[in-house]
């Protein structure tokens, strides 16, 4: 009989204690492959997207059609148009997703394009024509993409080039940038593949000192070393392989929900998040190669000393190699850490790209291998000094057998160590994608406004304040007269704005000095300057001797305007006519995409200008914070998964020491305390290492990024909440995992 088939045969015939193991090891599998598949498509995803954008992109060359695009917002969403017009009669180049250009007046728009012209009626002016046909799935990057193809006459573009044809090699508008599209890989894999990898070992080693005892058994029988270890890694591997099948199923039955469903700021057709052969391959060759080694490793010992096994011999003490890693890994990232508080900027080096990610790396394996070790030490140290009952047999227990506890604690101790590299990420394109300004200015020229729009754009939730901004009059763009910009605002609407103003009087025109621009040399005292109204009046303003000293944001509406015009010299109703009108709010990315929708909602056809914001950069975070709450999501599910497997299946392994305890007068109390402790020395150890390593790890990121934060102190106070409510929820966990039940099969007799 092979070995394969042997090994099957005892597991089935082992009653329903080796069948559940079996269930058990499968399940785990497959939840552990699904999320192997997830993180493995996200990738595929993100490129089937910008693949579609590509093939849409007009490029310039010789035909009969001219082109113009138009990238805007459309409150928090980028919106594309593409106005096409004929110079000549013939054939035209086609873009995917149509079956044609459209004609002059007519347009053909996305779904959801033509989903918001419906709702919203006053939308048509992004939309000049009529609707004459929808674009197909192969022309949009998502199931939300705004777009339109408009068609027009040749002397309606200002600034038309010449189509050549449809298609790029790469897209112009990436959805998440290359180099960015980096940083999440390596922060996805070490937040989920490496808990991953984990949770498939533990679940390739369940109930590990029954199954090595039954394989000592086998040995002493006379079955040969090396068909004991093919009995145990077949096991495993078939076990690995139900699970990877069940697990790919459940990955695509959950890819055709989700990808109808989405995420904020990513949607994705179901095709694209498909498993690819590459990913198929990983999921259901490489888990149960995974098992078959782990399989083939955890049974070395009962192979080549069965009785040993079988008389329960003191184990063998955790190797401290492992501990090594740290050294490499936490010297480098602390390095940059000095270097920082030293007042050097290590950042800019291409040495950076590879040492931080290896230090990263390095750390978390030195967290993973060198836990035993550790905990065995300390573990024995205060055992010899624990007065109580529970604390020496919990800490007895842990010296003998830490490599259970290692198992127990490694996915949560590398969830939390993830959750600080995710910070960083999130922080540093924070500081990328936006300014460092603590507000944000919206302007919206009041051509685009009328009274009721003006007046309801004020009041959208999460707006703090309103002023106005405008450049002074000229009867010609070609006049060489020199021209004044002013902003209109009360003392009290300044210092909203700007970071500091001194010397504001109110109802009075004020000259503006900023020590970080140059005096306008055309805005001397005593020189007028004509400002439009709406009305069609003129305002004439003449240039102080008083002035208000300001230190405005960078960029700001209010950097670089000569005058400061009170509000109460514009008559009532009337507003400048060539100016914008400027919003404030906060500056995180919340409120801003909420101002973005609000101004949106109330005038959809007005152009918004963000003031240091790029619309594609904010989608872009918006992408990254929603596949890293994903990442994060998978890396807790599977540090749970793997907690609750082991602490379970430790339970169920040392119900024959339990029941000697028991038989020795034990109280129920006592054996609880014992568990939970051995729960949570690890834990404790493994979390505070996780937090100081991880929250170094972040700094060196930022360091090495050359953002203006270098130390994210906002962040470790979640991270030490996050770790408590851990702490708790392990404890708590621990408690119904002991029994006090005395089965006669669980007392050793030998």
């Amino acid at each position: 009989m092979s070995p394969l088939l042997l090994g099957m045969r005892l597991l089935w015939g082992s009653g329903r204690r080796g069948q559940a193991r079996f269930l058990l090891m499968a399940f785990g599998s497959a939840l552990g492959v699904a999320c192997l598949a997830a993180v493995l498509t996200i990738p595929s995803v993100l490129t089937a997207h910008d693949d579609r954008t590509a093939a849409r992109t007009p490029d310039s060359g010789t035909s009969n059609v001219v082109y113009q695009e138009f990238h805007d917002p459309y409150g928090s969403q980028p919106l594309h148009r593409v106005f096409v017009a004929r110079t000549s009669p013939g054939p035209t180049p086609v873009p995917p997703g149509v079956d044609r250009l459209p004609d002059a007046g007519e347009a053909i728009v996305s779904p959801k394009l033509a989903e918001v012209l419906a709702a919203n009626p006053r939308a048509a002016g992004l939309v000049p024509g009529r609707v004459s046909g929808i674009i197909a799935p192969e022309g949009l990057g998502d199931a939300e993409d705004l777009y339109a193809y408009i068609g027009t006459t040749p002397a309606e573009l200002t600034e038309a080039e010449e189509l050549g044809s449809f298609g790029t090699s790469r897209s112009r508008r990436e959805i998440v940038e290359p180099s960015t599209l980096t940083i999440l890989r390596f922060t996805l894999g070490c937040i989920v593949l490496l808990p991953l990898v984990i949770f498939l070992s533990v679940c390739a080693r369940l109930s590990g000192e029954s199954r090595a005892r039954r394989l000592a058994a086998l040995r002493l029988v006379g079955l040969s070393e090396k068909d004991t270890l093919r009995v145990n890694a077949g096991e495993s591997a078939a076990a690995a392989t139900v699970g990877a099948v069940l697990g790919v199923a459940g990955y695509l039955a959950t890819n055709e929900v989700m990808a109808r469903v989405g995420l904020p700021g990513l949607h994705w057709y179901p095709a694209d998040g498909r498993p690819t052969g590459l990913t198929l391959t990983a999921c259901l060759l490489g888990c149960p190669a995974l098992a078959w080694f782990v399989g083939q490793s955890s049974a070395r010992r009962a192979a080549q000393s069965p009785i040993s096994v079988r008389r329960t011999g003191e184990g063998q003490r955790p190797k401290k190699l492992g501990m090594l890693l740290l050294v490499p890994g936490v010297g480098v990232i602390s390095g940059y850490c000095v270097l920082s508080m030293m007042g050097r900027d290590p950042s800019g080096g291409s040495a950076n790209s590879v040492l931080v990610p290896g230090a990263v790396l390095l750390t978390g394996a030195g967290l993973v291998f060198g836990l035993a070790p550790i905990t065995a030490w300390l573990a024995r140290r205060l055992a010899g000094t624990a007065k109580s009952l529970p604390m020496a047999l919990a800490m007895r227990r842990t010296e003998v057998d830490p490599g259970s506890s290692l198992r127990v604690v490694t996915g949560l101790v590398l969830l939390v160590f993830g959750a600080s590299l995710t910070q960083g990420v999130l922080v540093e394109l924070d500081q990328v994608s936006r300014s460092t300004s603590p507000v944000q200015e919206y302007a919206i020229s009041f051509g685009h406004l009328d009274a009721r729009q003006q007046l309801e754009a004020t009041k959208v939730a999460g707006v703090r304040v309103h002023a106005m901004s405008a450049s002074s009059w000229s009867e010609s763009p070609d006049d060489d007269n020199p021209l004044a910009s002013a902003v209109v605002a009360t003392c009290q609407q300044l210092a909203a704005f700007v970071e500091k103003a001194t010397g504001c009087i109110e109802h009075k025109v004020l000259r503006i000095q900023d020590a970080d621009f140059s005096i306008d040399a055309d805005a001397v005292p005593g020189k007028s300057f004509p400002f439009l109204l709406s009305n069609g009046r003129k305002l004439d303003v003449t240039v102080p001797e008083a002035s208000v000293a300001v230190r405005s944001y960078q960029p700001s509406q209010f950097s670089g305007p000569s005058l400061l015009i009170p509000p109460s010299m514009i008559p009532s109703g009337t507003v400048m006519a060539d100016g914008n009108l400027v919003l404030l709010s906060d500056a995180d990315p919340a409120t801003v995409r909420s101002v973005l929708d609000g101004v949106g909602a109330i005038a959809p056809t007005s152009s918004v200008d963000p003031v240091g914001i790029v619309i594609d950069a904010l989608a872009q975070l918006t992408v990254i914070r929603s596949l890293l709450f994903v990442g994060m999501v998978l890396g807790l599910v599977i540090g749970v998964a793997a907690f609750v497997v082991s602490v379970a299946d430790r339970a169920m392994e040392r119900r024959g020491q339990v029941a000697a305890l028991v038989l020795l007068g034990a109280r129920a109390g006592t054996l609880r305390v014992v568990q939970v402790v051995q729960v949570l020395l690890p834990l404790v150890v493994g979390l505070g290492a996780a937090i100081v390593t991880g929250w170094l790890a972040e700094s060196s990121y930022l360091i090495t990024g050359g953002g203006a934060v270098h130390w994210d102190w906002d962040g470790l106070p979640l991270l030490l909440v996050s770790a408590l409510g851990v702490l708790f929820a392990a404890g708590v966990a621990s408690v119904p995992m002991v029994r006090r039940h005395v089965d006669p099969e669980h007392i050793r007799r030998d």
